[in-house]
């Protein structure tokens, strides 16, 4: 699929804006291998072949296993998963479907159960970031299989 638009080029405000966004979720206080896995599991419902090469990579980077990578798509059953990730997960499938599931209350109230208000906000506004990254690499065609593990982080670094 050839690519469409690249971002950075043709907009790099819109790019310094979503890296705005990370570097806020970097340091908002929830842990990076939960984000890992949120950044994971948007993409997989969300189709976004970039992402998932992008985090997955850095997830392995940063010392997710690749079981547990593996069996994200289906993360009820394994019982590799703590009740905050799984809460954290439910909500990540909540809101990227919100027409459909309108976040369910109990997948709300399981979530409340796992985080503080402002960790809810927090995890909100990281799967709202993924989504919107996986639009417009989705929407953009953003050729797959570049990416590096901790390409990302060096973004990060240069405040």
């Amino acid at each position: 699929m050839a690519a469409r638009i690249n971002l950075r080029k043709v907009a790099p405000g819109a790019g310094q804006v979503m890296l705005g966004l990370e570097r806020y979720l970097h340091d908002c206080g929830l842990e990076a291998s939960l984000l890992d896995l949120v950044r994971m599991r948007a993409p997989q419902i969300n189709g976004c072949a970039y992402c998932l090469d992008m985090h997955s990579k850095d997830a392995r980077a940063t010392g997710e296993t690749e079981q547990r990578l593996y069996l994200l798509n289906a993360w009820r059953e394994p019982p590799f998963f703590s009740e905050r990730e799984r809460a954290a997960l439910a909500w990540t499938e909540a809101l990227p479907l919100i027409a459909e599931t309108h976040a369910p209350d109990e997948t709300y109230e399981e979530a409340r159960r796992q985080f503080s208000e402002a960790e809810l906000v927090n995890l909100s506004l990281a799967i709202v970031a993924i989504n919107g990254r996986n639009r417009l690499a989705i929407g953009f065609r953003s050729p797959v299989g570049g990416y590096r593990a901790g390409m990302s982080d060096k973004l990060l670094q240069n405040r």
